[in-house]
């Protein structure tokens, strides 16, 4: 069975700062097994389903070969990724390519998805693809998935 996991917190637990817009921003460490036979790529959306109006996007990353069991801390924001694996990413909802952490409004804490998924075809993308296209791509490819919640919230001033 396909799990994603994060050294950096625990299951519905509280994202740390450093991953967020009020510290550094670098993207948290995420480590994942039970990748299943016939798998040709992962890809990897990272959403807040608690934003104002609609689902946010954080980070879309696609063409991760299925040998990859994770990604370090702060993984670069270009398009094509060479290290720490071989990837490309797309745009995120703040219309930058990469990571751009949790950063909501003032209030209670937001749910931050991070769904990984196995594909049976790799996807044939360019860099900066929406999680729409990515989306649209992988449909009818997804082998199986998996996710993994964190919080963020910020005081009301």
């Amino acid at each position: 069975m396909l799990t994603i996991t994060s050294s950096a917190f625990s299951p519905d637990g509280p994202i740390p700062r450093a991953h967020t817009c009020d510290g550094a921003d670098q993207s948290p460490p995420l480590a994942w097994t039970g990748v299943p036979a016939g798998v040709r790529q992962l890809a990897l959306i990272v959403d807040d389903p608690d934003a104002p109006g609609r689902t946010f996007v954080h980070w879309v990353l696609y063409g991760v070969p299925p040998t990859a069991t994770g990604l370090p801390t702060g993984v670069p924001q270009d398009g094509t990724l060479v290290k720490p694996v071989t990837a490309l990413q797309g745009m995120n909802d703040f219309r930058r390519t990469g990571w751009n952490g949790p950063c909501p409004p003032p209030g209670p804490a937001h749910r931050y998805v991070f769904t990984l998924y196995a594909l049976d075809a790799e996807l044939k993308l360019s860099p900066g693809a929406t999680s729409a296209v990515v989306g649209m791509a992988m449909k009818d490819h997804v082998l199986e998935q998996a996710q993994l919640i964190g919080r963020y919230g910020r005081p009301r001033k």
